[in-house]
């Protein structure tokens, strides 16, 4: 498929990484579908982009509610009959302190916003994906990752985090491993990355102050699973900027893709 061909959604687009990433697939024609929580920025971000080459489609939703992933998924449907690539970006950082949170739903914030969300809206988007073929979706995941407690997944105990922020990042990677071997490669990838360290967004500003690596480094790493042809029909994978690494053991542990597998259907209301 030419780039100009393919139509991308990318989800978390207004800010940080999603934005910067946005800015320079745009300038390769195609189709983008730019998801956000907030209309106005959208609204910025469709102007800052009118004079690219690529089609530009905005769509509002905050994922903490999984009505609105539903109705996100929905809207999609209604702007296009198909998707070549589905970046699942948007994500909470570890937060300025240690105050838990919940979403609409009653779940702990950054499980719903990090994990649930994507697992829900992947699974709404298959069939758009399936009629994309061969199509891909790349889970921006990260190289913080904790297990998570099962008997206690929205953290009412021993809240941190950091550590929700971990967890959640775990769960997205090992769902993501789970999806994949249901997903036929020649039809649709699925691969998560860890794009960079500490990019300079505003959620690392938040929760830690400092950054490490600049934005270019995390764009660089997610068009490289969105694009290269290194990566076709190559599923199931865990990487580190553009090359393929570990993910936490856990997150390779049958037993423990299955139990999150289960939770996150029973949670989001959906299933393959």
């Amino acid at each position: 498929m030419t780039h100009r061909d393919r139509t991308i959604l990318i989800t978390g687009a207004t800010s940080g990484l999603g934005r910067e990433l946005a800015r320079t697939l745009s300038t390769a024609g195609g189709r983008l579908i730019l998801h956000g929580r907030d209309p106005e920025k959208l609204d910025s971000l469709r102007t800052e982009l009118a004079a690219s080459s690529a089609v530009i489609d905005t769509v509002a939703a905050d994922l903490s509610d999984l009505a609105q992933v539903r109705s996100l998924a929905a809207d999609v449907a209604e702007l296009t009959d198909h998707l070549s690539v589905l970046v699942n970006n948007a994500g909470l950082g570890k937060g300025s302190d240690d105050t838990r949170q919940v979403s609409p739903d009653g779940f702990e914030l950054r499980l719903a916003v990090n994990h649930l969300a994507p697992f829900a809206l992947s699974l709404g988007l298959l069939p758009l994906l399936e009629a994309g073929a061969p199509s891909r979706i790349v889970h921006v995941a990260s190289g913080a990752q904790q297990p998570l407690d099962l008997d206690d997944p929205h953290m009412e105990y021993g809240y941190s985090g950091s550590r929700a922020y971990a967890q959640s990042k775990l769960a997205m990677v090992a769902t993501g491993f789970m999806l994949a071997e249901h997903l036929p490669a020649e039809v649709t990838t699925l691969n998560s990355l860890h794009p960079a360290t500490l990019m300079p967004t505003r959620m690392v500003q938040e929760g830690y102050g400092y950054t490490v690596d600049d934005l270019s480094s995390g764009v660089a790493a997610s068009r490289h699973l969105i694009e290269s042809d290194a990566v076709a029909g190559v599923s199931g994978q865990y990487f580190s900027g553009t090359e393929r690494a570990e993910a936490h053991p856990e997150a390779y542990n049958p037993e423990t893709q299955q139990r999150l597998w289960q939770l996150s259907q029973e949670l989001t209301g959906t299933s393959l």
